[in-house]
């Protein structure tokens, strides 16, 4: 950041007002060019790979992991939708952290490779072996230090990965390409579904073999990547700067935060559904436990064939309209409306086609919602400490949201399924994701 006056508070010994303008100009200038083609190319890529690597064990891996330490006895058959909730959400708290704080490291980075390289390629390294503990593990102790493990690193990976889109692509771009990138990201899901169910009898395959993969993509795309390096060491940050990385001010931000908040729900109420939806099928639907990865495989099939003709389309218009909000309020509405439909649902036909209206509305969500962010962002220069307060949003739902449906599920119902009462918490929090984005005034 900038600062007022020639030697403030904050700048290094013989540091001027001008040598501080000139560090910043070299380091940050916004895109007015479009972005390279080789860039765009590997970043979907390494988004498709990454995300295979990463929601293959998110979505059916935990589920599969939980069964077969029920079958070891080291967990109670009762007590399943317990220990989903305590995985993903001890996970979603390290990815939390992690996703903020590396996303700061990697603005100060002075690293000669760059800002974002270094950390790119190491987080998705630390994710590679924390997979090898989890499919090893022989409790839920040790699943779960694997799974936070994995968050960790993955995180490290992806917010220097997101930051790159405020530091390579134009405003003028951006729909399209973060639209693509939402894109890459749901395919990788599907990628991920029929990885585990071919794998399905070597947790250790389906949790590793997908990552090394990973590793070898993202080592090309840091190399293709034309980061900028920061020709001077930032000033020493201070126990109160760090302790500001995680935070942006509402007050100052008032675009930002409404943002961030409409983020939030829409993500609490989508690992409502996720984190429970291997069980949900398999109790309240009533699917046979060895038919559930199959319908489960199918469903995210149907949901992602909806989600990439919508959200091409999506961040299509939109770039074409100039307008964002139309197309996030009005998807998360209609999220909201399939989210609440789930509690009536009683055979896999219906499911499939619930699945199809989830694909359509979360599609044109994805296909815009994040080129509206960048559009909001504060501080353009520190995308990466932004982004990353911003990926609190997405992350800290995936904590909150598996503890509390863990709770809500048993009200009434011992056995842990009163998907009711969950699902019409999650719809009113989607609903009120919609509404916040109407007073956004920097983005029409």
């Amino acid at each position: 950041m900038t600062t007022s006056s020639g030697s403030a508070a904050g700048m290094p010994s013989g540091m001027t007002t001008a040598t501080a303008t000139a560090q910043n100009d070299a380091v940050f200038h916004e895109p007015t060019e479009p972005a390279k083609p080789s860039y765009v190319a590997w970043l979907l890529i390494a988004q498709l790979v990454f995300f295979i690597a990463l929601l293959g064990p998110a979505i059916v891996g935990i589920g599969l992991k939980i069964t077969s330490l029920v079958d070891a006895g080291a967990i109670d058959p009762n007590g399943v939708n317990g220990a989903a909730a305590v995985l993903g959400g001890v996970g979603a708290l390290f990815a939390t952290i992690a996703n903020v704080v590396f996303g700061r490291l990697s603005d100060r980075t002075t690293s000669r490779w760059g800002r974002r390289r270094i950390w790119i390629v190491s987080g998705t390294v630390i994710m590679t072996f924390a997979f090898l503990i989890m499919a090893l593990a022989p409790n839920l102790l040790w699943a779960t230090v694997g799974w936070a493990l994995a968050q960790l690193g993955a995180n490290m990976t992806l917010a220097p990965f997101i930051a790159t889109i405020a530091d390579q692509v134009p405003k003028f771009q951006r729909g399209k390409i973060t639209a693509s990138l939402g894109i890459a990201q749901n395919v990788g899901v599907l990628g991920g579904t029929y990885v585990a169910q071919a794998f399905v009898g070597n947790l250790v395959i389906m949790f590793v073999g997908p990552a090394v993969l990973a590793i070898i993509v993202m080592v090309i795309f840091a190399v293709v990547l034309p980061d900028r390096r920061l020709p001077i060491r930032p000033p020493r940050a201070t126990l109160r700067d760090w302790a500001e990385t995680f935070w942006v001010s509402p007050r100052k931000n008032p675009d930002y935060a409404l943002a961030w908040w409409s983020r939030f729900l829409i993500t609490f109420a989508a690992f409502g559904f996720t984190t429970f939806r291997f069980f949900y099928l398999l109790r309240h639907v009533g699917v046979p436990e060895e038919d559930v990865l199959g319908v489960i495989s199918t469903s995210v099939l149907i949901y992602t064939i909806a989600l990439v003709g919508a959200s091409y389309f999506a961040g299509w218009l939109s770039d074409r309209l100039g307008r964002r909000k139309v197309f996030v309020w009005s998807s998360t509405a209609l999220f909201a409306l399939g989210t609440f439909a789930l509690i009536f649902v009683n055979d896999v036909g219906s499911f499939y086609v619930l699945e199809a209206l989830l694909g359509i509305a979360f599609g044109i969500y994805v296909g815009v919602d994040l080129a509206l962010v960048v559009d909001v962002l504060p501080d353009p220069e520190n995308s990466g400490k932004d982004l990353g307060v911003f990926n609190i949003a997405n992350a800290l739902p995936q904590t909150i949201a598996p503890l509390i449906g863990g709770i809500l599920v048993y009200v009434s119902d011992p056995t842990g399924n009163n998907y009711a009462l969950w699902f019409s918490v999650c719809a009113i929090a989607a609903i009120v994701g919609a509404l916040v984005i109407f007073p956004i005034k920097k983005v029409r």
